[in-house]
């Protein structure tokens, strides 16, 4: 059956439906969004001239619920897609589509969905439009509460792949157990419990892949791949402990250079919470555990399972500038993070109390031992020895209240970055990064904000020399916010790499929004450079030019 054929078949069962349980006691709800961009060629930057002049992404959600039932469906056009998005998302069409049943102990959806076992290290099937992934699952997923405190779920299908699907069938079920509400005993107790265990199996037809050691010979390859995960959720008071561990079969494919040594992943999490104070340390270790319907792919389409970074998620330009992206090969590393209120009337506290928030993350490589290329194991590895250093930093900050109108938050951080994750030459950076950010409400129609950021760094461009990395250097970045009444707003910023690096990176920036309307023109120039999400991440080449940005809901 073709993808149109589908369609059609879904489109004429919604409207069966939709008049059968009377559409006129249903309620429509939906979204609009457009992303435009238009940019020309920057020789400074690096930016290449782009021979259609306007590119677009655009995208319209419609959803119908009527009691218990609920349908849906997604236009998306990327005519042509913006900067940095692959070009096979190129086209339009009702890429999205699905009808679900929603009873007290019964859910079942058919079409596209999107599902996450645990943590998501054997299964999360998400969607990050900035990011262009979409890796939902077409088919058909139920999820049964025969009784409180107890979830079970099965899945199959396909996931999609930009305008079509992957060649693998995922299929999977999981379990999940709330002990309090199951056994009564512990109804009352402090102790909180949930325990879970999942299983998922792709199944991808035979091909032909050559053996490393005798061209003439082919892999042996295996059609399903199946990985497992046990874990559980305990809190105690203030404590709590989230522990997974996920094992995967042999499973070779592109990443992993068709190696056939099994994966596997552990993560940690404890964490203590109390009024104004709260603290957590966070321990992964991943090893073969990229996991994708398409063993031939590489890139960040097709991955069954999601395996975030250990790293916290900046926001300030600056500390955001080399974000890390996960080595699902394998990395291990740890995260602590401390919050501490001062209380008021202190002398560090003052009359308003002063926010502190410590974080710091270190991720290394494995430490392996090569046996052999495609067709071996691979590797060995050592449980608890540390490979190459991939990432750390070290960030403090501080938040305080000056005034009822006034508050400035000002943050110190040390980063220590190896390109080699991004597939560059090894190496370390070492930066040191310094924020303040001062947020000022001058009425109750207008507010001001103030950034400015510097960044130390002894990386350097030099493209004689193989560093073409245009955020090399140190840089220094200012920023104005307005906000105008309850409706507008007006945004400049610059970033200039005033050692080593290269370009000024200006950017002007006006808005406006009423109601669920939101409306964003700019106009400026965008650094290359890698756009993180999760652990995940977007390559975004240099532009220069103008943007807009448009939202609504229903």
């Amino acid at each position: 059956m073709t993808r149109k054929t589908l369609t059609l078949t879904l489109a004429l069962a919604l409207a069966a439906t939709a008049s059968a349980q009377g559409i006129l006691g249903g309620h429509v709800t939906g979204n609009v969004q457009l992303d435009g961009q238009m940019s020309r060629a920057d020789s400074v930057i690096g930016a290449e001239d782009v021979p259609e002049r306007l590119l677009l992404n655009a995208r319209a959600d419609v959803l119908y619920t009527n009691g218990d039932f609920s349908a849906g469906l997604r236009l998306e056009m990327y005519q042509n897609p913006l900067l940095g998005f692959d070009a096979q998302w190129k086209g339009q069409g009702v890429a999205n589509y699905f009808v679900k049943y929603s009873g007290e102990r019964l859910t079942v959806t058919a079409g596209h969905f999107y599902e996450q076992f645990g943590s998501g290290m054997i299964l999360r099937t998400y969607e990050d439009r900035y990011l262009g992934i979409d890796n939902a699952l077409f088919g058909v997923s139920a999820q049964y509460r025969p009784t409180d405190g107890i979830t079970l779920k099965a899945l199959a299908g396909k996931q999609r792949h930009f305008w079509d699907y992957g060649p693998g069938l995922v299929r999977g079920v999981d379990a999940e157990v709330g002990l309090n509400s199951v056994i009564k005993s512990l109804a009352d107790s402090k102790l909180r419990a949930t325990l879970g265990a999942g299983f998922v199996s792709k199944y991808e037809d035979d091909q032909v892949i050559a053996s490393s050691t005798n061209p003439e010979h082919r892999l042996n390859l295996p059609l399903n791949v199946g990985a497992a995960s046990l874990r559980a959720d305990l809190g105690y008071g203030g404590w709590s402990l989230q522990a997974e561990y996920a094992r995967k079969g042999q499973d070779p494919n592109a990443i992993n250079g068709y190696i056939y040594r099994p994966g596997n992943a552990l993560m940690l999490n404890l964490g203590y919470s109390t009024r104004g104070f709260s603290a957590g340390i966070q321990a992964k270790r991943i090893d073969n555990m990229g996991y994708k319907s398409m063993r031939s792919l590489s890139g960040e389409m097709l991955y069954i399972n999601y395996l975030p970074a250990i790293t916290k998620n900046h926001t300030y330009a600056f500390l955001a500038m080399y974000p890390y992206a996960t080595q699902v090969n394998g990395e291990q590393g740890m995260q602590a993070d401390v919050m501490y209120k001062i209380k008021k009337g202190t002398l560090l506290g003052g009359k308003y109390g002063t926010d502190v928030h410590l974080n710091s993350s270190v991720v290394t490589a494995l430490d392996t031992t090569f046996i052999g290329l495609a067709g071996t194991e691979g590797y060995t590895a050592e449980t608890f020895s540390k490979g190459d250093f991939l990432y750390g930093d070290i960030s403090l900050e501080v938040g305080k209240k000056l005034s009822k109108s006034v508050k400035l938050t000002a943050t110190y951080a040390y980063q220590v970055f190896n390109p080699v994750v991004e597939g560059h030459t090894p190496d370390l950076y070492h930066n040191h990064i310094v924020v303040a950010d001062l947020s000022w409400k001058v009425s109750k129609k207008h507010a001001l904000r103030f950034e400015a950021e510097w960044m130390g760094s002894d990386s350097h461009y030099d493209p004689a020399a193989g560093h073409d990395d245009r955020r090399a250097g140190d840089w220094v970045m200012g920023l104005v916010e307005w906000n105008i009444g309850t409706h507008w707003f007006l945004s400049l910023s610059d970033q200039y790499a005033y050692n080593d690096g290269t370009g000024n990176y200006y950017n002007l920036s006006c808005g406006y929004t009423r109601g669920a309307t939101r409306f964003q023109l700019g106009y400026g120039k965008q650094r290359e450079g890698l756009l993180c999400i999760g652990g995940v991440c977007r390559q975004v080449p240099a532009s220069n030019g103008l943007t807009f940005s448009l939202t609504t809901s229903f």
